[in-house]
């Protein structure tokens, strides 16, 4: 009887111990990030100079609401210059060839939460239609396309809740030639300009998936029906890619493009490059697709998604594949392909930038 009693005290105290670790545990989770340095805030960004074999965190100096917020899909982008990121009331600027994770910023005067690479200068743009430009050389923002929504009511009588509710058209991204042309990608029409946004007019095709890619002349874009092209400056375009399914990605590579593709029979994202500019396409990466079991385990709702290819980029000599689940290089033009090693964060996949022979990945944090 006695080690009846002793016990049964025992046994109560540590389930309220543990009980009491759970919760505090619990609440520590919910707790915000307090607002301190920005030299705590960490997993933001990584940056590699050597392939991929080690990784730097390079969030030091960033807003610290990214470490809750992360950062937006079309907040970010990488050319010849360095990683350029919207966020807070600036646009951060890393460039390829630092060694630590200095910024430099630029003051943003509008609430533009995209940016987008211009031939003059950095575009910020917001769903609206709002736009403003920084002309390279100067920290000069000033409004562009101002009479852009005036004159894509007038060409695109569709009605939408954004027509019903603003009078407006939806702007999902804007993209500017090598040689000028602008074209601003909506829900129903691709519009596009040549004398710098005085006028606009519509392209032979439309929709809000169209992301834009330029190489020697040829226009290549992602589409509700794959990928089509370009040869005349975007007035008409022919479809070059499809597998019955949406068009994911579309890259330039060394010599050709590179582009993903939904595959509506096996319901996979496909992986195809092109050394033709874009007329004939070549399907890589069948090692980088989702298991067979796993997509079964999916199709009975054992799991809620499989491993899908999701972006390519080139870097130097290598493709870079993303994954929902990684990032892969591969030094033979996609005949085989090695998982890199990426610093441990919680999140939903990865965004791959390249600048030159740099990477950088943000983290997904599923924004």
């Amino acid at each position: 009887m006695k080690k009846l009693v002793v016990f049964v005290p025992a046994t109560l105290l540590v389930l309220f111990l543990l009980n009491s670790f759970v919760l505090k545990e619990k609440e520590a989770k919910k707790k915000p990030i307090k607002e301190g340095k920005s030299g705590e805030i960490a997993n933001i960004i990584f940056k590699s100079i050597d392939g991929g074999q080690t990784w730097q965190d390079i969030s030091k100096g960033l807003p610290e609401k990214l470490q809750r917020e992360g950062v937006s899909r079309d907040g970010f982008f990488a050319n010849d210059h360095g990683f350029y990121l919207r966020a807070g009331n600036g646009v951060y600027h890393n460039e390829p060839n630092s060694t630590t994770s200095f910024w430099t910023k630029e003051i943003v005067p509008g609430n533009q939460r995209n940016i987008a690479p211009g031939k003059n200068g950095i575009f910020a743009y917001d769903f609206r239609g709002q736009f403003l430009q920084k002309i390279n050389g100067t920290s000069d923002w000033s409004p562009m396309y101002t009479t852009f929504q005036e004159q894509a009511i007038r060409i695109d009588t569709t009605t939408d809740w954004m027509t019903r509710n603003y009078n407006e058209k939806i702007v999902h991204n804007v993209f500017e030639t090598a040689g000028g042309t602008v074209f601003i990608g909506s829900n129903n029409v691709l519009f596009r300009s040549t004398n710098s946004g005085k006028t606009w007019k519509p392209a032979q095709v439309g929709d809000a998936r169209m992301k834009l890619i330029e190489s020697n002349g040829v226009l290549l874009s992602t589409s509700k029906e794959g990928i089509v092209r370009s040869t005349d400056d975007g007035q008409t375009w022919n479809r070059v890619l499809s597998e019955g399914g949406l068009g994911v990605a579309v890259e330039r590579i060394d010599g050709g493009f590179a582009a993903i593709v939904n595959n509506i029979i096996t319901q996979t994202n496909t992986l195809h490059i092109s050394m033709d500019s874009g007329k004939t396409w070549n399907t890589i990466g069948e090692d980088l697709q989702p298991s067979r079991s796993s997509l079964l385990m999916k199709k009975v709702g054992l799991l809620k998604s499989s491993s899908e290819i999701l972006s390519i980029k080139q870097m130097g000599n290598y493709l870079l594949c993303g994954r929902s689940d990684g990032i892969f290089r591969s030094s033979d033009r996609g005949k085989t392909w090695q998982q890199l090693v990426l610093p441990a964060t919680e999140n939903f996949g990865f965004n791959v930038s390249v600048s030159g022979n740099v990477i950088y990945v943000i983290p997904n944090k599923g924004c």
